[in-house]
């Protein structure tokens, strides 16, 4: 989200970067490449003068956490830094001559068909992960989780109502008719895996399809990325707003209550897991693979999680710790009771297909 939540813009674009790309992510910050830090002098590999460590990164803490990377270990990156679709672009266009070493972003349906296209290299780092965190972590170590958030966390105002929530078949009730909102999944990286959690939760793809049509029929209303929902949430189009639980708890954290809006957050019976994933390129050269595995080991370090809960704390900072032993910046709310994980490697090949699918029945 543009809370400073860059994976939101994912897109036509990367739908076009080919169905084994299908992403998820955040909601984002306004993109454009960016680069970040110093560009790397590092020694190359496998005899080359130079192999910079180049990250490609859509998360809103990355310039923070690389900054503290370099001070911790004296290696420099070069950081590209853009929402998740643009990026998932740019490696699909640069396969054949990849120009990125590691690849940084939420949601792991993405990392999953790179994966299954041979482009990630495994590794496993030595943390400590919780039971959440090992949930999320593949047999093959192809990639690494890094934190999570959930999807969808429901946000609503409570000076205009007192009704809250508590499945999702609940919005779909009379009493939130023309009340509710959600984003489109062809802008706004968290969606793909918000929808594909629902029908995962209930059953399948054609019952989660009849979820969406009542929630249609029951007057929900689509705007492209949480910035927009949001803003139709505080401007009274709608009540109920349903996104990603770093840009709700951002949107409660931030906005002072007023007499008209006093946004409160509510969590389903059964949430997705939406992880923070690191993943590193198979054909980069060696020594850029190795400062990339160190960065790795560096993020899921106190150190490295203390600079991710730090460094974007109107947004991205507001996840879960998957790390044992690490708490969850101020504001986060106890980790949900009840979750689910999708497995990534089933529901990234249907991404294109089911957003094409919204797109002509929900929206």
């Amino acid at each position: 989200m543009k809370l400073k939540n860059k994976s939101a813009m994912i897109a036509v674009t990367a739908m076009a970067a080919g169905a084994a790309l299908t992403l998820s992510a955040c909601g984002g910050q306004a993109a454009g490449t960016a680069v970040g830090q110093a560009s790397s002098t590092a020694t190359g590999a496998a005899g080359s003068d130079q192999a910079p460590f180049v990250l490609y990164s859509a998360m809103g803490y990355d310039a923070p956490v690389v900054k503290a990377f370099t001070a911790a270990t004296g290696i420099q990156v070069k950081l590209v830094d853009d929402s998740t679709g643009p990026l998932l672009t740019k490696i699909a266009a640069e396969k054949n001559n990849p120009q990125w070493t590691a690849f940084w972003a939420d949601g792991d349906t993405a990392f999953a068909s790179l994966d299954q296209q041979g482009q990630l290299l495994p590794y496993t780092p030595a943390a400590p992960y919780t039971p959440a965190g090992q949930s999320v972590v593949p047999g093959d170590h192809s990639y690494i989780p890094t934190g999570v958030t959930t999807v969808p966390a429901v946000i609503y105002n409570a000076a205009k109502t007192s009704a809250v929530p508590t499945s999702l078949a609940d919005l779909s009730g009379s009493e939130y008719t023309g009340k509710v909102g959600m984003n489109d999944p062809s802008q706004s990286g968290p969606t793909y895996p918000l929808i594909a959690g629902v029908m995962n939760q209930l059953g399948g793809v054609d019952q989660g399809k009849k979820m969406f049509s009542d929630l249609k029929s029951n007057g929900m209303k689509v705007y492209p990325t949480n910035g927009d929902t949001l803003h139709a949430l505080e401007t009274g189009q709608i009540q109920y707003g349903m996104i990603q639980s770093s840009a709700a708890l951002a949107e409660v954290l931030k906005v002072k209550p007023t007499a008209d809006f006093q946004p409160k957050v509510a969590s389903l019976s059964a949430s997705t897991l939406l992880p923070g994933v690191f993943g590193i390129d198979k054909n980069a050269p060696a020594t850029a693979q190795e400062q990339a595995k160190k960065f790795a080991d560096f993020v899921l370090s106190p150190a490295g999680q203390e600079a991710m809960k730090n460094g974007n704390p109107d947004g991205d900072s507001l996840f879960w710790p998957i790390i044992s032993g690490i708490t969850p910046a101020a504001g986060v709310p106890s980790f949900p009771a009840g979750y689910q994980h999708i497995d990534p490697f089933a529901w990234g090949p249907r991404q294109a297909d089911i957003v094409s699918w919204f797109d002509s029945n929900i929206k």
